[in-house]
């Protein structure tokens, strides 16, 4: 009945005294005389409007809509002319963000008129042989390009055959050979390829990719104002799972809000695969299996944006203490087997044996392969450096390995001399940005507990479904780790501005640095030098250029 009586006041007609009574619950006559019916009367303008309000919810969302962006674009304008360089940023962002939304009312509007008016019909053949041509065309490009640009630097050819080599050895160890799409693989490593020559080859996509990546440290770096309010600052600082993994808490939640404001959906595929995929560009691999979780509860049953984001932080928390036991756990192994192998190897007069040393001889040709070297030049003992980190990452995860490489890039840019102790101090700049690609990855035997323990949560029917391909899912995504890093190789140049070594060498030095290293090596070899020269370097690398 209230239904029925608040739509008979929107319409204008007055209830009676017996429908107020029954709206009252009371059967004995009002005292108040008309007074219910004068009430009734001032509250019929709100209601209609409250109507007019609902028939016409669309129409409000466009107005917000319409003043948020006037608004926006004002700001915008407004910051432009100002100070356009500072503004620059925003306006970037602003651009693309219209750009998709262009593509994406263009797609819903003019899509399938466009493809039914460029669509070839009757010229099947024609068009078959027409992507025949492209395929050759962008083939016979590629080898043109290679030969001419790998001419300077032969390791560039070296990362091209090992991209092929990792991409036959996955096929070779396919289940399913016929079932693997060509096109798909042909697509995905041309597209790759061609990103990675805007962005390493040409300035603006190098200054734009780097300008993002500070920006994403700059968003990661926000987690420490919740975790050092919590843990204090003094543990944030030094201890890791108190710096790292709070970083997780803060991106799940930033997942669910996304999934509850729609940003997530908005990728124009529904396949839990392709998601996945997509997810794990911009997050790592602990929340991926959290944005297939994201769908079916964040998403569908939050009802406010604070409930989500509590949700979000919420699902993290069995995936933080799943990988600090996994940590925990595997770090330990690895020090009971490197103390297990030192044993053994003393008693047959082999010091020094462990578990990083087998890795180093074991994976090395899959670090020459990467391009880290030129056949036996100087940096092939880089490939057991690399090596020796692969195996870590493999092992044990991408955190241990890239702290182990920061310790390298440390000493190089601290100007460390290269061998110490007969121990390799540092590697070349090549070897630590193709091992930055090849570390870029979560296959690792640690990561298999996670990803069973957070998929078969969502799917406990799956359980052996999940744990008979996950060791292939590891061989495959360690691999595709191992071909972004031949990618890499292909197109890297130095970056390096030549250093004048006279003039630094000529001036009293307070510290060493990487450049002042390599002109101190090459300090005999030239009649240029003054004495001075030959002090400032005696005084840094008295073992090696002044013994």
């Amino acid at each position: 009945m209230g239904a029925e009586f608040l739509e008979s006041l929107e319409e204008g007609h007055i209830p009676s005294r017996d429908v107020s009574r029954a709206e009252d619950g009371s059967s004995c006559p009002s005292k108040a005389g008309p007074e219910p019916l004068s009430r009734w009367r001032n509250l019929q303008p709100g209601l209609r409007a409250r109507r007019f309000c609902l028939e016409h919810a669309q129409l409000w969302r466009w107005i917000l809509v319409g003043l948020l962006g006037t608004a926006y674009a004002a700001f915008l304008l407004i910051a432009c002319l100002l100070n356009f360089q500072r503004a620059l940023a925003l306006f970037v962002l602003t651009c693309v963000a219209l750009v998709f939304l262009a593509y994406s009312l263009l797609k819903r509007l003019l899509g399938p008129k466009l493809r039914a008016r460029v669509r070839l019909r009757g010229h099947r053949r024609l068009s078959l042989w027409f992507k025949r041509c492209l395929a050759l065309a962008a083939a016979l490009a590629l080898v043109l390009w290679l030969c001419l640009d790998t001419s300077r630097q032969p390791e560039q050819l070296v990362s091209f055959a090992g991209s092929c080599v990792f991409v036959a050895v996955l096929f070779a160890c396919s289940k399913h050979h016929g079932a693997v799409s060509w096109r798909a693989v042909s697509w995905g490593l041309g597209l790759q390829f061609v990103l990675g020559l805007f962005v390493i080859r040409t300035e603006p996509g190098f200054i734009a990719f780097q300008w993002l990546g500070e920006q994403i440290q700059v968003f990661l770096s926000y987690t420490e104002a919740g975790s050092s309010f919590v843990f204090g600052e003094t543990l944030v600082k030094d201890v890791f799972a108190f710096q790292v993994l709070p970083i997780i808490v803060f991106f799940s939640c930033v997942m669910s809000v996304l999934y509850y404001v729609g940003l997530m959906v908005t990728m124009g595929t529904t396949a839990t695969e392709t998601l996945s995929v997509a997810g794990n560009i911009f997050v790592s691999q602990t929340e991926a299996p959290l944005s297939q979780e994201g769908v079916k509860l964040t998403y569908g049953d939050a009802r406010n944006l604070i409930e989500a984001a509590s949700s979000g932080a919420a699902i993290s928390v069995r995936v933080v203490a799943n990988i600090a036991a996994n940590l925990i756990a595997f770090l330990a192994v690895l020090d009971f087997i490197n103390a297990a192998l030192s044993w053994l190897g003393s008693l047959v007069d082999v010091q020094g044996l462990s578990f990083q040393l087998i890795c180093s001889y074991i994976l090395r040709p899959v670090a020459f392969l990467m391009g880290v070297a030129w056949l036996m030049g100087v940096a092939w003992e880089d490939c057991a450096v690399v090596a020796e980190l692969l195996g870590v990452k493999l092992f044990l995860n991408e955190f241990v390995a890239y702290e182990e490489l920061s310790k390298y890039k440390q000493r190089r840019l601290a100007g460390a001399e290269e061998w110490m102790d007969s121990q390799k101090q540092w590697i070349s700049v090549r070897a630590e940005i193709l091992t930055t690609y090849a570390l870029c990855g979560f296959a690792n035997f640690s990561s298999i507990g996670v990803m069973l323990g957070g998929l078969t949560s969502m799917v406990p029917q799956r359980k052996s479904d999940f744990s008979r391909i996950v060791l292939r899912a590891l061989f495959t995504g360690a691999c595709v780790s191992l071909v972004n890093a031949c990618v890499a190789g292909i197109l890297y140049v130095p970056r390096e501005a030549e250093v004048n070594c006279t003039s630094l060498l000529g001036t009293p030095l307070g510290s060493s640095s990487f450049e002042v290293y390599q002109c101190c090596r090459d300090v005999f070899q030239s009649l240029e030098f003054s004495p001075g020269a030959l002090d400032n370097c005696c005084r840094f690398y008295n073992r090696t250029i002044c013994p």
